[in-house]
């Protein structure tokens, strides 16, 4: 497996990717499948866009040519935010679970953030529950700052997301 950064050409796949992502986990995602579905090819192509210093970008891993991961970057543009980016759109279909490919993908975010100047920590949040994808963010360094009751409207009901974010080599004296 390798991992790369998606341009404009993984669009279509990186669409398709995360249209299953919506619908199989609802839960998970703050985006609905119909909502996404809904936009343009253009919408796709630009969060792919190839740039010095792009306002996101999505890593994605592959088998054999096929897309089998992704794992998205945003970084803050305001002013007082710069420092910091968040981890979007993690997610890896079953078939290619339980190989690393989780912790490669998060490796390659973080690896992205370490190179773009001003980073100082990486955000995400995750839903309560999920145990897996907690422990391998915190086997990525992610550390849990909270709890949000009711983030997300999932059918009838609620879920929770946990929050969490990864120091990007803060020092002692910048907290």
């Amino acid at each position: 497996m390798s991992c790369q950064l998606l341009g404009p050409s993984h669009a279509l796949a990186y669409r398709a990717l995360m249209l299953e992502a919506y619908g199989l986990h609802p839960d998970a995602f703050t985006s609905s499948v119909a909502e996404r579905a809904a936009l343009p090819m253009s919408w796709w192509e630009s969060r792919l866009q190839e740039a010095p210093l792009p306002p996101q970008l999505v890593v994605g891993a592959f088998r054999n040519g096929e897309l089998a991961g992704v794992a998205g970057l945003l970084f803050e543009s305001r002013e007082k935010l710069r420092h910091k980016a968040t981890l979007f759109g993690m997610y890896v279909p079953a078939q290619f679970r339980q190989h690393g490919l989780g912790r490669q993908l998060v490796e390659g975010v973080l690896a992205c953030a370490s190179a773009r100047p001003g980073i100082r920590q990486v955000q995400l949040s995750v839903t309560h529950g999920n145990s897996a994808a907690q422990a391998l963010y915190e086997k990525c360094g992610f550390v849990s700052f909270g709890v949000e009751p009711l983030a997300v409207a999932v059918g009838a009901g609620f879920v929770s997301k946990v929050h969490m974010w990864r120091n990007m080599g803060l020092s002692p004296n910048d907290s």
